[in-house]
């Protein structure tokens, strides 16, 4: 019998073990020592929440998903009825084919066939890698089709400090810029979190604050990499999620309104555009024809445990 996520790939080094699935290349299994890291769920469910997923080829929502692109109109599949939005992209359910498998390592591959709203082939691969400096993950795509397609990244690990809730555990983001959305949550404007509720550059207790934003202007390190900490204060022991220079935004989630997960974990997503950038052009990646200079596109995220 299958399980619902389909086959389930291990890898283990410097003391981390993951388990990607079949379905969606998910990430549903991280942990340390023995000490998960990320909010996992079951081998017999379906990820719940976009547990886990690769969000590609556009992260978040597309308003009416309708957008434009070379001169042309495109419709795609309202995905987010109750909001009229087409969301976090066309693969978290599709069966991405294992291309190598090692002790440490797994690479999947899926090829994302050119259809209705989205008239463009790519070829997608993840890696999943884990040593002792944690989980890298590498997100790929190279465009096969002759014309330039709209691209964007993101994927939907929810970080975990302990048993929860969220609301006493420390939060450091370094985002300085936080995006406004309508009650559609698609974007309206920017503020400086600067005094706000949501200004966590300096680790503080999460406390009642809610979330379902995103963040940029992230500050960086010398090699460009922007880091969160989440931490549980009362033990000591956290994760870290960490983002290259390509990820210009982060999602953040405390899933408020949702039965029994309900701020049990928080939902950081490293995203290369925030919301609607399909629509709006906001850092969205347009991958050259194929066979062309820029037909290629890859970004890097990991996770790795504090304490």
């Amino acid at each position: 019998m299958l399980p619902p996520s389909g086959d389930q790939f291990e890898i283990t080094g410097g003391g981390y073990r993951a388990v990607v699935t079949e379905s969606g290349a998910t990430l549903r299994v991280l942990e340390h020592d023995g000490v998960p890291l990320i909010d996992r769920f079951g081998e017999d469910a379906v990820a719940p929440g976009a547990r886990g997923q690769l969000l590609v080829p556009w992260p978040n929502r597309i308003g009416d998903g309708a957008y434009s692109f070379g001169g042309r109109d495109h419709q795609l599949a309202l995905n987010e009825p109750s909001l009229h939005n087409a969301s976090h992209g066309l693969v978290r359910w599709a069966a991405w084919s294992v291309e190598e498998h090692t002790t440490h390592t797994v690479s999947l591959g899926y090829r994302l066939m050119a259809q209705a709203g989205f008239p463009w082939t790519l070829d997608l691969r993840v890696v999943y890698d884990v040593s002792a400096d944690g989980l890298t993950v590498t997100q790929s795509a190279a465009n096969l089709a002759a014309t330039a397609a709209p691209y964007a990244s993101g994927a939907h690990p929810y970080l975990t400090a302990g048993p929860g809730p969220v609301d006493g555990w420390e939060l450091r983001l370094p985002a300085s810029t936080r995006s406004l959305v309508d009650d559609r949550l698609l974007p309206t404007g920017h503020e400086d979190v600067t005094g706000t509720a949501h200004d966590f550059r300096v680790a503080r207790p999460i406390r009642d604050v809610g979330f379902d934003d995103g963040f940029t202007d992230l500050a960086r390190d010398a090699d460009g990499v922007a880091t969160v900490l989440l931490t549980d204060p009362a033990g000591g022991r956290g994760a870290a999620m960490w983002v290259d220079e390509r990820h210009r935004w982060l999602q953040v989630f405390s899933a408020d309104d949702v039965p029994v997960t309900g701020r049990r974990s928080l939902a950081v997503e490293p995203m290369t555009a925030p919301a609607d950038a399909f629509r709006t052009g906001t850092d969205l990646v347009t991958l050259a024809p194929a066979g062309s200079p820029g037909d290629e596109f890859a970004a890097s995220w990991g996770i790795r445990a504090l304490a």
